[in-house]
Formats: structure tokens, C-alpha cells, sequence
């Protein structure tokens, strides 16, 4: 069973890589943050998959943190205007 888990680890890091490839090709904003966003939510898992692997119980903490983590990120660019837009003093 940890051999599978291990392999589902990498599978998950490969995934992260194919990401990665998005982040730098674009085109938009939005797919470079939903990108960012399968950086954060992958690698919770491949934490999540390590931590059941190895029955550590330290990941589960540290996948917590990183959950919150990615909940700020999120609001961070939802807060930042998009295509070199102007915020009036109203936003």
C-alpha cells in the first residue's frame, strides 16, 4: 500500500510540472491564478497522500495551514484589478 501511495505522490508532482507549464504560458490572468490555485490544492494532497504514506501526523497540520494559505491567495487576486484596469476610490 505505501508503494501505491508513493506513486499517487509522484502522479500528483507531475501534475504540479504540467501546471507549471500554464503558469508560464498564460494566456490570461485568470488561467496563470487557477493554475497557482492547482499548485496549492495538489500539493495539500501530495502533503495529505506523504503524511498517510509515511503515518506521519504532522502533514495533516501543515495541509491545514496550507489550505488557508490558498484561501488568501485567492482573495489577494480577486482584490487586484485584472488587464491593467484603474480602481476608482470607490472600489
Amino acid at each position: 500500500m505505501t508503494e501505491f501511495l508513493f506513486a499517487v505522490a509522484l502522479f500528483l508532482l507531475v501534475m504540479i510540472a504540467l501546471g507549471l507549464w500554464r503558469v508560464l504560458r498564460g494566456p490570461t490572468p485568470g488561467d496563470r491564478m487557477l493554475s497557482a490555485q492547482l499548485f496549492g490544492t495538489t500539493g495539500i494532497a501530495v502533503i495529505l497522500v506523504l503524511s498517510v504514506a509515511t503515518r506521519g501526523t504532522a502533514g495533516f497540520d501543515v495541509a491545514i495551514v496550507f489550505a488557508l494559505l490558498a484561501v488568501l491567495t485567492v482573495l489577494a487576486f480577486s482584490d487586484r484589478p485584472l488587464q491593467g484596469g484603474t480602481r476608482t476610490e470607490d472600489e
